[in-house]
């Protein structure tokens, strides 16, 4: 401890934010090492890396705010990052910002069954949160793949879904009242019940990547479980066959809680990780479908989703035989990112969102993009609202390759948003995909966001740089002619 202490203050004789920051949190709570520090050189994107200035751990809101008004007051650039598990880029510190990391806020403060919410700090993994309210019959919607290690104020800060938002929504959908630190270190309470009037702050805030500040405490919605659930397995020869089954599903009236679907590349790669089921090696693509409710009429929706896809060439389609079974597809299915790592040694995850309608055109477009390429491209995807996760495989030793994967990525965006989608739907633009804004949005718009960023944000201090492309130069000359007397 003694020795620590005396590196601490020596550190802090070579840069002063460093005693400083100590100063507020405590010892022990600053890394500023060149080896502790690259492990924060990026999130979960790794085609970009960038060493942080430092990293400060405070434990409370009040820890946070006196952190964020000594940087404010030197102009000091800082970002606020969870668990690291960030897909787009959002917390690489690009520009040698300081870290603040949310880890210690990892808190369960209230829970209000009657009420059915519960309050959390930021920190505070999202499948805990589900666990810790189980026996008592409730759970949190909101299920990314990566839930046993995300934080909820990452999940806050992306806007994040999962498997289940298709029929429960995404992370705003859940969210009653947050408190966050702005820019400048002001503390500020938002909403904490429904329906507060006046602007959907909650809304701004939930899916602005920490541009907007930083959320310290949640307030959440948490559900009741469904009575009863099914979930059925269908095994298709051709992708195409499975997609028209997705559109068929939903045009019948069947709004499943989840319809999942992986194909052949997908498939090659669960199948090599930690939970394979025994899926042919030849199938062409493989739908998941999980209908909930009450226990009257859960037994009628699976046999009619099964009527369905076997109007559409299924090779075979039943219902999960067990809750043993049912966990294992399920297990198979959410371990696919991490998987793709058994068939490359590098991949980058895209997030675009298509009319379901458009799921066997823009598909055929990935393939074509994989083709051109030279790379393989995995799908795996939220199919019963468009949510595509194409996964495009390649190996960054190899030189050229790294620049490929990142065009055919960018490439696949540009197909989403050509036949009327997105550019992302639940894993935020980061670094990742500022520039692929152009695709949705007019110079125009990007000017006019970044006004209201300007409102919470003027300085730029706040995570920099991220979500938003440089408005063009004639964009910039229209502002000043308005703006001149």
């Amino acid at each position: 401890m003694f020795s620590n202490r005396l590196q601490e203050q020596e550190a802090a004789g070579r840069d002063p934010l460093i005693g400083d920051l100590l100063s507020i949190t405590g010892p022990g709570s600053v890394l500023y090492k060149h080896e502790d520090l690259v492990a924060y050189e990026c999130d979960g994107y790794v085609i970009h890396k960038a060493k942080p200035r430092a990293v400060v751990f405070p434990s409370s809101t009040e820890e946070v705010s006196r952190v964020v008004k000594l940087l404010y007051s030197r102009k000091i650039p800082f970002i606020p990052r969870g668990a690291g598990t960030g897909l787009s880029g959002g917390a690489i510190p690009i520009g040698g910002e300081v870290l603040i990391s949310l880890v210690r806020m990892k808190k369960l403060l209230k829970i209000d069954l009657p009420n059915r919410r519960a309050v959390v700090q930021p920190g505070y993994i999202n499948l805990k949160l589900s666990n810790s309210i189980a026996e008592k019959g409730y759970y949190y919607a909101p299920d990314p793949s990566s839930q046993r290690s995300c934080t909820i104020g990452g999940n806050i800060g992306e806007n994040a879904g999962g498997a289940h938002c298709l029929k429960y929504g995404v992370t705003t959908n859940h969210v009653l009242g947050l408190q966050m630190v702005l820019p400048d270190g002001e503390i500020l309470e938002l909403g904490g019940v429904p329906d507060v009037p006046g602007y959907d702050l909650i809304g701004l805030i939930t899916g602005s990547e920490g541009t907007l500040g930083i959320v310290t405490e949640i307030t959440v919605r948490v559900l009741k479980k469904p009575e009863a659930l099914k979930t059925v397995g269908a095994l298709f020869d051709r992708v195409e066959d499975a997609s028209h089954a997705v559109s068929d599903i939903i045009s019948a009236g069947i709004i499943p809680a989840a319809l999942e679907m992986m194909d052949q590349t997908a498939i090659e790669g669960v199948e090599r990780g930690n939970y394979p089921v025994g899926y042919p090696k030849d199938l062409g693509a493989v739908l998941l479908i999980e209908v909930d409710g009450i226990a009257a009429g859960i037994e009628e929706q699976a046999e009619q989703i099964i009527a369905i896809c076997e109007k559409r060439n299924v090779r075979e389609v039943r219902a999960a035989s067990s809750e043993a079974e049912r966990t294992r597809w399920w297990n198979n299915r959410k371990q696919a990112f991490g998987a793709m790592g058994t068939l490359s040694a590098d991949y980058i995850v895209q997030d675009g969102v298509i009319p379901r309608s458009k799921l066997p055109e823009v598909l055929a477009k990935i393939a074509d993009i994989s083709n051109h390429y030279g790379l393989r491209i995995a799908n795996v995807f939220h199919a019963g609202d468009g949510n595509l996760h194409p996964l495009v495989l390649f190996d960054a030793r190899v030189p050229g390759e790294t620049d490929k994967a990142i065009k055919a990525g960018s490439e696949v965006l540009k197909a989403c948003a050509d036949v009327g989608g997105t550019i992302t739907g639940e894993h935020g633009v980061g670094i990742e995909k500022k520039e692929e804004m152009r695709y949705v949005f007019s110079e125009e718009e990007i000017a006019l966001q970044l006004a209201v960023r300007d409102v919470f944000n003027p300085e730029n201090l706040c995570n920099p740089d991220k979500m938003f492309p440089s408005p063009s130069r004639c964009v910039e000359v229209k502002q000043a002619a308005a703006a001149a007397p």
